[in-house]
C-alpha cells in the first residue's frame, strides 16, 4: 500500500537542531497541535534550569495534557553559572533516568527531550545515555529531541530532522532578547 492509502501508526524520532532560533519553539508548536487532539505530552528540559521563561507559564495553561519538567541545573558555563560541572552532569544523568521513566510509562503520545543535544555536546550525557532513551521508547510514541549540534549518529537514526539555520538575528544589531519572543 502507498502512504496515501495506509496510515502508519508508529512513533517517529524527530530532531530539531541547528544554530538558528526555533528548535524548542518547533517542538512546542507540535505540542500545541497534539493537545488539539487531546494527546498527552511530557516535556523534559535538559540544561535550561535556572532561568524563568514564558513557556513555563504557557505550558501550565495546557495542563493536564502537558507536563513540563526541568532537570538541568541551568545553562552550563555561561552568564550566571557558578555551579561545578559535576553538578550539571549529575542533574543531566538524573534527567536521563526521569526521561526513561516517562517514556516507559506509555502515558504519553509525545515525549520532548528539550536541549538534549546540547547536554550531549557539553559532555553531560553520552551516546549510551541517549541510546537507552531510544531503546526505551514504545513503538507508537513520538520522541522529539531538540538542541543545536545534533550528533551524526542521531541524525541517521531519526525519521525527521529539521535544521534551523540562522540568517539574521536581532542580537547582531544590539537588540537584546525580548520577553514573549525569546524567553
Amino acid at each position: 500500500m502507498t502512504a496515501k492509502t495506509k496510515e502508519e501508526k508508529r512513533g517517529l524520532l524527530i530532531v530539531y537542531t541547528g544554530n538558528g532560533k526555533g528548535k524548542t519553539t518547533a517542538a512546542l508548536g507540535m505540542c500545541v497541535r497534539a493537545v488539539g487532539y487531546d494527546w498527552k505530552i511530557s516535556i523534559i528540559q535538559f540544561v535550561k534550569g535556572s532561568w524563568k521563561y514564558g513557556e513555563l507559564k504557557g505550558i501550565k495553561k495546557l495542563e493536564p495534557n502537558v507536563e513540563l519538567m526541568t532537570v538541568g541545573e541551568g545553562f552550563v558555563g555561561i552568564v550566571d553559572d557558578t555551579k561545578d560541572f559535576k553538578e550539571h552532569v549529575k542533574a543531566a544523568k538524573e534527567g536521563i533516568t526521569v526521561a526513561i521513566e516517562k517514556i516507559k510509562s506509555e502515558k504519553f503520545n509525545i515525549v520532548i527531550l528539550d536541549e538534549l543535544n546540547v547536554a550531549y555536546k557539553l559532555g553531560l550525557v553520552n551516546q549510551e545515555d541517549i541510546e537507552s532513551l531510544l531503546k526505551a521508547n514504545p513503538p507508537k510514541q513520538h520522541l522529539v529531541i531538540t538542541g543545536r549540534d545534533a550528533p551524526d549518529w542521531l541524525i541517521e537514526k531519526a525519521d525527521l530532522v529539521t535544521e534551523m539555520k540562522e540568517i539574521k538575528h536581532p542580537y547582531q544589531q544590539g537588540i537584546m532578547a525580548q520577553k514573549g519572543v525569546d524567553w
